[in-house]
């Protein structure tokens, strides 16, 4: 059975810890991201009733927390920006991401914005046809200067109104 439960109800840690897992495939993700994913999880505990369980959620399957997805509304109502987006790796492949991030979109056009906006990198391969999967158009591609290893960024959106 799949829940998607607050931020709230977990320990702090919980989001830096699934991030760790969720990009395991590559050692130089934790290298390189390692103090954003860290500065991610203590402003989100540290802000949870006004920020983390508003904008975000994590998603538990028969009791276990598998992944989470978080957003950033402060550009409403032009667009929202989709920010983490995870699922560990012992459950990749499973559909989760899917369910997880649909239910993301729909509790983001309840607040009736014009276009959903995400950034992946090139080697999230499963990420990019997960986006693509609910709608989501390529709308770009950038170089990444910061971190190479990931390739370029990909820059996708999801049109609600004109």
């Amino acid at each position: 059975m799949i829940e998607f439960k607050k931020i709230s109800d977990f320990p702090k840690g919980t989001l830096y810890k699934q991030l760790a897992d969720a990009y395991s495939f590559n050692d130089n993700c934790k290298k390189f991201w390692n103090s954003m994913w860290q500065e991610y999880d203590d402003f989100f505990y540290s802000h949870l009733t006004s920020v983390a369980d508003c904008y975000g959620f994590i998603t538990v399957v028969d009791g276990i927390a598998v992944g989470h997805i978080s957003w950033d509304p402060r550009n409403r109502p032009n667009y929202v920006s989709i920010g983490h987006n995870c699922i560990l790796s012992r459950f990749k492949g499973k559909g989760y991401g899917k369910l997880q991030l649909q239910e993301a979109l729909n509790r983001i056009k309840n607040y009736e914005v014009k276009k959903i906006c995400v950034t992946t990198n090139e080697i999230t391969v499963a990420a990019q046809k997960n986006y693509e999967s609910v709608g989501f158009i390529k709308v770009g591609e950038r170089e990444n200067t910061d971190t190479p290893f990931a390739g370029c960024y990909i820059d996708y959106e999801m049109i609600l109104k004109p």
